[in-house]
């Protein structure tokens, strides 16, 4: 087996506004393999790498991709081990020999999503910014068809995100849209509780991450006590072993956990956690990590196979102007597999 790795950088539509500030511009890493005993045997994978949030975020992360390119063999051979806190190699790794091994290429997991019979709900994902244009992709995410609208929050004045909740259930039951709401760890352990309470009163689904990672015994008296459902996202990170994902899940014990396979380690490691969760009454659903449509694909494919009943966070595909052309579509609040659309070329 012979691998080669080269980085990729997506260009946003906009700017998107998070807890961490202004996205512009996106690094990924693209990891491709090649038998050499067959030629028409390849794969691709993505290592999509998350600046200020992944693991895999260190100076030394180019040497590391290529020192798994030159010994490619033991990697694979050993990356539960040898990957275990490169969580973003350990992913594009793993869906490069799934796409090599698969009978056509990009059919990481064949299904009635990929025959294009079938679709996966996903939330519609509204950024931060000002109250006006959020306002404004609201109407135009429901407009779109969407039953579920996920909203960035803890960057505008909390009065102002009441508002846009108001708005939503002025013309809007709970019946017609679920709500969930993501805020990047940005409350404080002790405003946390009080806004949990205020935002209880427009029925929200869930919210993500209220406080930062890292304060656990915080974190889970309010999973104890908060009137809103409270789902763990960036807390999973850095879990790479599996006593320390059955220690934190027991701990905190979430109404939810949402998994990010580039960043908690790949299918795998995704397994475990729904394993831990399941075993504990806590649902989960699946997230991307902005990668390219690449990793999205796979992403995508495994998560229908996996048959979660609720929405999930698959619709970051069309953020970019320079993504790789692709059959995954967005429509009527679905993402969809157009099997007669062909991918495009990457070119490193």
């Amino acid at each position: 087996m012979i691998a080669r790795c080269f980085p990729y950088y997506l260009d946003f539509r906009f700017d998107a506004g998070t807890s961490r500030g202004i996205l512009r511009k996106k690094e990924t890493w693209f990891l491709e393999l090649f038998d050499v005993s067959d030629p028409s045997k390849k794969g691709i994978g993505e290592c999509a790498i998350f600046r200020g949030l992944s693991c895999d975020d260190r100076p030394e992360f180019a040497a590391k991709m290529a020192e798994v390119c030159q010994n490619i063999d033991h990697y694979i051979s050993n990356a539960s081990t040898l990957l275990a806190e490169w969580p973003a190699i350990r992913f594009g790794l793993e869906t490069a020999l799934a796409d090599m091994n698969s009978k056509d290429s990009k059919i990481l997991f064949s299904s009635a999503f990929t025959n294009g019979d079938d679709c996966i709900p996903i939330n519609g994902l509204i950024w931060m910014d000002t109250k006006e244009k959020m306002l404004h992709s609201i109407r135009q995410k429901i407009d779109k068809g969407f039953k579920c609208i996920k909203l960035k929050i803890g960057a505008l004045d909390f009065e102002e995100e009441l508002s846009l909740l108001s708005f939503i259930r002025e013309e809007y039951t709970a019946r017609d849209i679920e709500i969930r709401v993501d805020a990047n760890g940005a409350f404080t352990p002790t405003t946390a509780l009080e806004k949990l309470k205020r935002l209880s009163d427009f029925s929200i689904h869930s919210i993500e991450q209220p406080i930062k990672q890292g304060q656990i015994e915080v974190m889970a008296h309010l999973c104890k006590e908060s009137p809103i459902s409270i789902a763990l996202d960036e807390e999973l990170i850095g879990c790479n072993t599996l006593e320390e994902r059955q220690s934190l899940i027991e701990r905190i014990r979430p109404a939810y956990i949402i998994l990010k396979p580039s960043l908690v380690g790949g299918f795998n490691t995704t397994k475990e956690w729904i394993k831990l969760a399941t075993g504990l009454h806590i649902d989960w659903w699946i997230t991307s990590a902005l990668e390219s449509n690449i990793g999205l694909n796979a992403i995508a494919q495994w998560t229908y196979i996996n048959k979660n009943h609720l929405p999930q966070g698959l619709g970051t595909g069309q953020l970019f102007h320079n993504n790789i052309t692709s059959p995954l579509l967005v429509e009527n609040g679905g993402l969809h597999y157009h099997n007669s659309t062909p991918w495009g070329e990457l070119k490193s």
